[in-house]
């Protein structure tokens, strides 16, 4: 064979395996598909739809390079999500910030479940606005010791085990209510328990959730002046906030519901976004980066997003941060205390 035919035959070898090994690669190179789940709350409250907000976001912005995918699921809320967590049935939750420091601590309702060391925070999202709402001729103050003077009434506080009934426990409780002996209480979402004070099967409620939360917006709309969402005076929130230094000021801006005509000075506690430790670092970095590089991609969604800002994404967070968001807020220059750091 000539040299001539010897170097086409090599070189046609060479371009072959070449060409093979970079096919290899590419294919080696591809990023496996990343598919998470979010759980957030029943579908009446802001929980759900913020949580469809952000699993669009990664959908859209994620899934087709980086394979990185999330779908929402309804559920009863922080005290379901974090058994949801623990048992790895999901590996993103939204939780309040109560709830958060009841799994961390091994405290509260879930003490029997030790601490819950295998979670971690992602970002702040929102504030969950609590909203105490009863017909008008229950509302004899317009604050919440109105609600202490409702003892006997039916009422509607939460699903059972959800975050909302675990919040009023507390909340009431600190005001001089036991809910569970005091009312009559019934167990259902946001969405029915519009229903329920519309249809006079209850006398109030108690629902936390962004503004504005859809289920008091349905309850305004068709009850008008015949519901009045009750006002904390200052005192009566240090007495309901108990010492836990969760909940501060918040006001509802007059017009925010329908009919209403001033402003509501209610309080509030933080929601957030947590995970599961053992989620891939660089899937909960592209996740952390991707909502924050589209807010308003997020705003255009759910309105409750625009609370979310890069200066507030590590405030009152109650356990330590994912390694992965750990990344994202040192790379945008965030100073991030050594209690957020896990061990």
């Amino acid at each position: 064979m000539s040299v001539v035919k010897r170097f086409k035959k090599v070189t046609f070898f060479l371009v072959a395996a070449a060409f093979l090994f970079s096919t290899v690669a590419t294919v080696q190179a591809a990023p496996e598909a990343r598919n998470y789940l979010l759980a957030t709350a029943s579908t009446g409250g802001t929980y759900y739809p913020v949580g469809v907000a952000l699993s669009t976001v990664v959908k859209v912005k994620l899934q087709p390079k980086q394979k990185i995918g999330m779908s929402a699921i309804n559920s009863a809320g922080s005290g379901e999500n974090i058994k949801l967590l623990r048992d790895n049935e999901v590996q993103f939750a939204i939780l309040q910030g109560l709830y958060g420091s009841y799994a961390w601590n091994g405290t509260g309702p879930i003490a029997g479940e030790g601490p819950q060391k295998e979670l971690r925070s992602v970002t702040m999202l929102w504030q969950n606005v609590e909203h105490y709402a009863v017909l008008k001729k229950f509302a004899k103050t317009g604050t919440v010791a109105d609600l202490v003077a409702m003892k006997g009434q039916a009422m509607s506080m939460g699903k059972k085990n959800s975050g909302t009934l675990g919040s009023n426990t507390v909340l009431l409780g600190n005001l001089g209510v036991n809910i569970d002996k005091d009312y009559k209480l019934i167990h259902v979402g946001y969405g029915p328990t519009a229903d329920a004070l519309q249809n006079g099967q209850i006398a109030g409620f108690g629902i936390p959730a962004g503004v504005p939360a859809s289920a008091v917006t349905k309850a305004a709309a068709n009850l008008g002046d015949k519901m009045t969402i009750l006002d904390f005076t200052d005192e009566q929130m240090k007495q309901a906030d108990g010492g836990l230094d969760l909940w501060t000021r918040y006001v509802i801006p007059a017009g925010s519901y329908p009919g209403q005509t001033k402003d509501i000075n209610t309080i509030a506690q933080p929601n957030f976004l947590s995970a599961r430790a053992d989620v891939d670092e660089d899937a909960v970095y592209q996740i952390t980066k991707t909502i924050y590089e589209n807010l308003p991609f997020l705003n255009a969604i759910h309105g409750a997003t625009k609370a979310i800002k890069i200066e507030k994404a590590i405030a009152g967070l109650p356990m330590p941060l994912h390694p992965g968001a750990v990344k994202y807020y040192k790379e945008v220059g965030i100073n991030i205390p050594a209690r957020l750091i896990a061990d």
